[in-house]
């Protein structure tokens, strides 16, 4: 990622090339007068040394403009690491970093010092429009909860700012075309799911979906289907624990007028529904053994009969079947039968408990507050800090579906705050109810907090591997583990 840098008044702007230099031109008369405006009265409010507004162009470059401070910006990379993490992760971002003293000869050009930042990413309709950029040195205050707050608060006109660039279009035209995939994850097994899924969307063959309650088996089957040969057909879902059975037979297979009492006209089963399309059978591991071997036959000879009727009908879909039973426990005990299990598992995907995955968790919170954000018709909401720790620290027994709760019932619980805090959160997942609104008054009490909260926070990031973590805080591995045997901290995520 590279940083465009754009010249105005009380700014600096370097075109990364002339084709970007017109467009350039055209941005700064239209928005950056605007935007230094907006950032000086964020500065009035929030005390910063430097404030910028970034926002990417068409190529994923940054374009950066400076609203303070004239001339070369320094230390380019620190802001560009900061800033893409914070877009990326589409969370806010509170932190210290220390600037090295920079030498030229036996003359110092620049003492050593830390800075406190922070950074905010700018979404707009489910986009990353940009990222609010703030800096001060660490002999001030740190960034408090109620300036980033006001900061949530006030980065709505610069979005809508923002939203108006040719850029900014461009970029939500390429989200908009980029092919919609139902199954969210970054992590070692979601990758190798989406990586199975891209060989099995355009084959025929059965499918057989397993993993525990709530881990999103619907999920992965709607991404094969949409992403597949037969996105054009549709997608039918039938939850075979749901329906009673003398009523599943008729809902799956349909029936001809006359079959039974109440028969007053034919009807297509669902199956039927799916022709072209794909037929999604959840929790399998309940169907009735009668059932069990009229799917086998549909699975055999791809013909079904409706009830009451003597010919067989012709049927084109693709099965996907799903259940977060042991099939193999249940065939030992005879309620499944053998047969069928081999017809159903040809292609096997199993998804891991979310527990397994924490990888995925910032890619699922997001998503799932962009959406109900959406539904609500309310502004998209960011995680505090603390907030955001917890979440990242809870072990989901619930998996995805408790999560998905979880989001929801925040949102619901925040009202018009745009900022989910860690009151916000359950029982479940806020055990110790703990709020770091209130500091002590005792140094020492303060400091160890302060360590131990800081201690899990890095931790939690780096997956809980200690010689990452180490690296990352600037300790040994044995500094590392003093302090968290000192703080009681366990050795592994639990």
């Amino acid at each position: 990622m590279r940083y465009l840098f754009l010249e105005t008044e009380n700014s600096t702007i370097i075109p990364v090339n002339e084709r970007h230099l017109l467009k350039c031109k055209k941005i700064i008369k239209e928005s950056s007068s605007l935007l230094g405006e907006l950032l000086y009265l964020i500065q009035q409010e929030i005390p910063s040394e430097r404030a910028f507004i970034l926002f990417p162009d068409e190529e994923g470059k940054i374009q950066f403009l400076q609203a303070n401070q004239a001339g070369q910006v320094k230390n380019k990379g620190l802001i560009e690491d900061i800033v893409r993490k914070a877009i990326e992760e589409k969370t806010p971002i509170k932190k210290e970093f220390e600037v090295k003293p920079r030498c030229e000869g036996d003359k110092v050009l620049m003492a050593f010092n830390s800075k406190r930042v922070l950074c905010l990413p700018l979404l707009f309709e489910n986009t990353t429009a940009g990222a609010i950029y703030l800096e001060r040195n660490s002999s001030c205050e740190p960034f408090s909860q109620k300036e980033l707050e006001f900061l949530i608060a006030f980065s709505r006109p610069v979005s809508l700012v923002l939203k108006d660039t040719i850029e900014f279009q461009e970029i939500k035209e390429r989200v908009h075309k980029s092919p919609e995939c139902h199954f969210i994850g970054k992590s070692r097994a979601s990758l190798r799911i989406l990586s199975l899924l891209n060989k099995v969307k355009d084959n025929d063959a059965p499918v057989f979906i397993g993993g525990e309650s709530g881990t999103g088996k619907e999920l992965v089957a709607r991404a094969i289907h949409s992403c597949g040969a037969r996105r054009n057909g549709k997608f039918v879902v039938v939850n075979c624990g749901a329906i009673p059975e003398h009523l599943l037979e008729a809902e799956l297979f349909g029936f001809v007028r006359g079959a039974f009492t109440g028969a007053f006209r034919s009807k297509p089963g669902l199956i039927e529904e799916a022709i072209d399309g794909t037929f999604f059978l959840d929790e399998i591991g309940d169907l009735s053994p009668f059932l069990q071997a009229k799917l086998l036959r549909l699975l055999q000879d791809k013909e079904i009969r409706r009830i009451g009727e003597n010919k067989n009908r012709r049927v084109n879909v693709k099965i996907i079947s799903a259940t977060n039973k042991n099939l193999e426990r249940e065939m030992e005990r005879g309620n499944f039968r053998e047969d069928l299990y081999y017809r159903l598992k040809i292609i096997t995907i199993e998804i891991p408990p979310l527990r397994e995955r924490k990888d995925d968790l910032l890619l699922l919170l997001n998503h799932f507050v962009e959406k109900y954000c959406q539904e609500m018709k309310r502004e998209r909401a960011y995680f505090s800090p603390q907030a955001l720790e917890l979440l990242m620290s809870y072990h989901w027994p619930g998996n995805v579906r408790e999560l998905q709760n979880e989001i929801q019932r925040c949102l619901i619980m925040a009202g018009e705050d745009n900022l989910i805090k860690e009151e916000y959160l359950s029982f479940k997942v806020n055990r110790k109810r703990e709020s770091y609104s209130v500091s002590s008054h005792n140094f020492f009490q303060a400091k160890a907090e302060f360590e131990k909260r800081f201690l899990r926070q890095a931790l939690v990031r780096c997956s809980y591997n200690k010689v990452k973590t180490a690296e990352e805080i600037g300790l040994t591995r044995q500094g590392l583990f003093k302090l968290m045997k000192k703080h009681n901290i366990p050795k592994k995520d639990r």
